[in-house]
């Protein structure tokens, strides 16, 4: 699910947890200074540790888990009622930053259908998470949202992209993120070609 977050990067002098302390404007206006990590394997909070902070702080079941280099974890989380809010965890620290509750019509839309999926699963986003940690850092959880019947938790990790399946737990490649990046490599070594063919003809 795709949310508006407002986010304010402000430079700093201090280094933090490996990365550089940035401001958060949350939903009070208020700012918070959060760790914005150079890579994502320098993460020091995983997925199922993040969901576990989001959850905390607003309850509800957990349906996406995100992590970007520059805003940490952002935790979607479905509340009682419509009512949905992505919570922002600092990578770095695992505290939470602050929350948006999201109103948008869209994402209402895919909340319901959310809901319809995850009410006979037996696996939760945490439990995704932690299932296919054994395959690599996990940078991301999501419901599998692809034109096949939802069956699974879509985990990306920095190995690859896998599966788990909402029953069972069970870890399996999705091959679709497979054939993603391979038509990305493709890309890469055309444009990589094109470089060298480019420097050929200055010569």
């Amino acid at each position: 699910m795709k949310r508006n977050i407002v986010i304010a990067t402000v430079a700093a002098a201090a280094v933090v947890c490996g990365g550089t302390a940035v401001a958060f404007a949350d939903d009070d206006g208020g700012r918070t200074d959060r760790t914005a990590v150079r890579d994502v394997r320098d993460a020091k909070v995983t997925a199922a540790q993040a969901i576990d902070a989001a959850l905390k702080a607003q309850p509800g079941t957990a349906v996406s888990a995100d992590l970007d280099d520059d805003r940490g974890w952002e935790v979607d989380v479905l509340g009682t009622g419509t009512t949905s809010y992505t919570v922002q965890v600092d990578a770095g620290t695992g505290k939470v930053l602050g929350k948006e509750t999201d109103r948008d019509d869209d994402d209402r839309i895919d909340d319901a259908d959310d809901r319809r999926v995850l009410k006979g699963a037996a696996v939760d986003a945490r439990q995704a998470a932690e299932a296919a940690s054994a395959k690599g850092v996990v940078t991301s959880v999501s419901l599998d949202d692809d034109d096949r019947a939802t069956t699974a938790w879509d985990v990306d990790t920095v190995n690859g992209d896998w599966r788990v399946d909402l029953k069972t737990a069970q870890v399996t490649p999705d091959d679709d993120g497979q054939d993603d990046r391979d038509d990305a490599d493709d890309r890469d070594d055309r444009a990589e070609a094109g470089d060298h063919a480019d420097d050929s003809d200055d010569n």
